[in-house]
């Protein structure tokens, strides 16, 4: 898929020398087409390696699809230059106005924080409520699975005193699901979390189902059945080397880690490792833009319309 977004945004290039397709705006502005709007809410500090993770995974289908990067606040990310921000980032409260085919929300290192702690806890909680109304369909990943998971039904995460971390075999639970449509019986997904929610809470909502899971490492999707909402909390996105950039960055940070779990080579950090998991990433991606978001969203994008097609929400009930 064409993916287009800003000439000048740096993951272009990085985009493009791994032979990923992306479009300019140049070259988009000449294709008489009604691409799709996806917002992505970037709430990790480090913004551009996200967004080069994260543009990577949209990038297999042919549709034309307009990205749109947005931060919550305006406060400067010690991690991300300023003028990039500037360059390539929308205000929330600058879009809330608009509609959306599909809505990204990333994670956030907020893992041992209580909801209540987090400074722009509130305007999350808006985010969520906005794209009910506003997006025909949302993916959560990781932290903002389980803040939305929390917000939308009340489910309690729980903590670990080590974190979950390594790469873990998963399965499809329904060979049926068009979400995990063509994986193999067994994937690999890596995990970086300390949170989680027990199976029997998600089978206590009606409203959800379990896509895929693990033995090790529990619920890794689930969705609403009306497919507006996905909750991932494994990262599908991640480079080869992520896990090996936090195991050190935990270690040096005097956090005593634990190595990650099947992630290197004889269990051995100093062995170079590799992916086992771009392909399921980049095929899930795939599924939620076609299943989920285009065959659903209206032509017309309106909240009428948007409204239309999920008639009932979580308010509602």
């Amino acid at each position: 898929m064409p993916i287009k977004i800003p000439d000048q945004l740096p993951a272009l290039s990085v985009l493009s020398n791994e032979n990923i397709f992306v479009m300019s705006e140049h070259r988009a502005a000449n294709q008489e087409i009604r691409p799709m709007q996806v917002a992505i809410l970037n709430l990790m500090p480090n913004k551009i390696e996200t967004e080069v993770q994260i543009l990577r995974m949209l990038s297999n289908t042919p549709l034309q699809i307009n990205i749109e990067f947005v931060r919550i606040h305006a406060n400067e990310s010690k991690n991300t230059p300023k003028e990039h921000l500037e360059n390539f980032y929308c205000l929330f409260d600058d879009i809330k106005h608009k509609q959306y085919d599909g809505l990204i929300i990333t994670g956030a290192p907020l893992a041992l924080m209580d909801y209540s702690q987090v400074t722009f806890w509130d305007k999350i909680c808006e985010v969520f409520d906005w794209a009910e109304e506003n997006v025909t369909s949302t993916m959560f990943s990781c932290w903002a699975a389980h803040a939305a998971l929390f917000h939308h039904y009340g489910l309690q995460r729980k903590l670990r005193k080590q974190k979950l971390s390594g790469v873990y075999k998963h399965k499809p639970n329904d060979i049926c699901e068009s979400l995990t449509r063509g994986f193999e019986e067994s994937f690999n997904v890596p995990h970086s979390r300390y949170g989680y929610i027990e199976k029997s809470d998600y089978l206590s909502v009606p409203d959800l189902q379990i896509i895929a899971e693990s033995e090790q490492a529990g619920v890794y999707v689930a969705a609403s059945k009306n497919k507006q909402q996905v909750y991932l909390t494994g990262h599908p996105e991640y480079d080869a080397e992520t896990l090996h950039e936090e195991f050190l960055r935990d270690l040096n940070a005097g956090k005593d880690p634990e190595v990650p779990e099947n992630y290197y080579p004889d269990n051995n950090a100093n062995n170079k490792v590799s992916s086992t998991w771009k392909s399921h990433g980049s095929l899930l991606f795939t599924n939620w833009l076609n299943y989920y978001v285009y065959q659903i969203t209206p032509y017309k994008l309106d909240a009428d319309n948007i409204k239309a097609l999920h008639p009932s929400s979580h308010n509602d009930k």
